[in-house]
């Protein structure tokens, strides 16, 4: 509402000097130079929900000062939001150019919910001043529709599963550091996807912005290649994953890594052990109706006695228990079953790559 209500008095002169076709569409505003500083002109709590990730926050208004704008709106009248929008930009121009200035571009693109009167007041102010500015047409929710609709199409996933402790994601970011093609979920939820994930968890993004991130990720790829993600659920940590490409994850080809458990053991010793006695235990805690009362307490205590060990191996009987139930319903997409020393998995991922080459060569 808020973008249809900041207009200048001389609305004509505006038209005179705005060119329309500085509007460009969502596909050809993300494919921008990397150079051309990108501008999100909402207020700060719609950026924080979620952005496009290269954007900077650079808002017309405060999150007060669009409340109050809003407001007048609604109670009023349309002329008196404007009258009022005014009064609080006008004062800021100078400082908008110069905040500008020191991005260093001279070409700026711009957007705001709707591609309406907040991202066409900015782009003005700023045209006027000597900056080559765009627009994204549709704005912020035209990029949002572009997300879901990406998700929509086939792609070329590969589902790296296992039980808890497989090194799975380990396992992921060595295939890309061998010139696959990986989304690493995790990562970018920040987040290692489970009770103890939460308890390492710092600063998760939205689900908003977490969406955003993958997406720009998979923007990257060619759609043409294999993709590597991780069999997550649909939460990792606080974030949902985009519906359409968890349905896809769950009709795309697995490869099930098994590890013998007492490896998987001591590499969760290793990867959780830093936390402190309160986090394991309030981690343990957490899952106790799913771990049963009488194994939730028996962890705990070995947790408060050091214990890491017999803790860890109480509680991958509930991991282990829901992995094998999802594994079981999807037998039929599991074109790889390996069982493997845990420090083989680098020569796993050569494997793996071969065989993909193969594919794609009997394929051409």
């Amino acid at each position: 509402m808020t973008d249809s209500i900041i207009s200048t008095s001389a609305s004509s002169s505006f038209k005179e000097n705005f060119n329309p076709l500085n509007r460009i569409k969502p596909l050809d505003f993300l494919s921008l130079d990397a150079s051309i500083a990108i501008l999100d002109v909402r207020s700060p709590s719609e950026y924080a929900v979620g952005h496009i990730p290269s954007a900077i926050s650079f808002p017309l208004f405060t999150d007060e000062e669009r409340a109050v704008v809003g407001t007048i709106y609604k109670q009023k009248s349309k002329k008196e939001a404007v009258k009022k929008g005014l009064e609080i930009v006008g004062p800021k121009m100078v400082e908008f150019v110069e905040l500008a200035e020191h991005l260093n571009s001279s070409k700026l693109a711009l957007y705001c919910w709707r591609g309406g009167m907040r991202s066409e007041s900015m782009a003005w102010l700023l045209g006027q001043y000597g900056f080559e500015t765009i627009i994204l047409e549709g704005g912020y929710k035209a990029y949002r529709n572009k997300l879901h609709g990406f998700f929509d199409q086939k792609l070329p996933l590969r589902v790296v599963t296992g039980y808890t402790g497989s090194k799975k994601t380990e396992f992921l970011l060595n295939l890309k550091a061998k010139d696959e093609q990986v989304v690493d979920l995790e990562g970018l939820a920040q987040h290692q996807g489970s009770s103890f994930g939460n308890q390492k968890s710092i600063n998760q993004p939205e689900t908003e912005h977490f969406q955003n991130l993958v997406y720009q990720e998979f923007m990257t790829l060619d759609l043409n290649k294999t993709i590597w993600i991780e069999d997550e659920s649909m939460h990792i940590g606080k974030v949902c994953l985009p519906e359409n490409l968890y349905k896809q994850k769950n009709e795309s080809p697995h490869v099930f890594i098994e590890i013998e458990k007492s490896q998987r053991v001591n590499f969760l010793i290793e990867d959780y052990g830093a936390l402190s006695t309160e986090q394991l235990s309030d981690a343990t805690q957490a899952i106790s109706k799913k771990l049963g009362h009488d194994n939730a307490s028996k962890a705990i205590d070995a947790i408060g006695a050091g214990d890491l060990k017999t803790a860890v191996e109480i509680i991958l009987t509930y991991y282990d228990r829901q992995y094998h139930k999802s594994i079981s319903r999807k037998r039929h997409l599991i074109e790889g079953h390996y069982k493997i020393d845990i420090n083989k998995l680098y020569n796993l991922a050569d494997e793996l790559i071969k065989k993909e080459m193969r594919t794609d060569n009997n394929v051409t």
